[in-house]
């Protein structure tokens, strides 16, 4: 099928470009759902479903609880460090001052 773009009329491009944007979709479709088919079929053959191997969708996110405290700060029990992430003013303190961070651990 040849078509002469040259002599088509603006209404008649436009109507072709919305028919070819549609045909494309519906190949876009089609091509997915066997992709699919054939998706399912390789997981099957290899004992699984496709749900099985691809899960919700959702990424799981790891979870970690609440960590306890590493070090404690001997001029206030109340301020206290994981050790994780940025050192408090306290730690950084006291290391200027020349103690080790193994003299705070809990």
């Amino acid at each position: 099928m040849s078509l002469d773009l040259y002599s088509m009329s603006r209404a008649e491009l436009e109507a072709l470009q919305k028919d070819v944007a549609k045909a494309l979709k519906d190949v876009d479709a089609r091509e997915m759902k066997a992709a699919r088919a054939a998706a399912e079929a390789a997981a099957a053959e290899h004992g699984f479903s496709l749900a099985e191997l691809l899960g919700d969708g959702r990424k799981a996110r790891k979870t970690r609880g609440p960590v306890p405290p590493k070090y404690r700060n001997p001029d206030n029990a109340d301020e206290t460090w994981t050790g994780r992430g940025r050192k408090p003013r306290w730690v950084a303190a006291a290391e200027e001052a020349g103690h080790d961070i193994s003299e705070f651990e809990i």
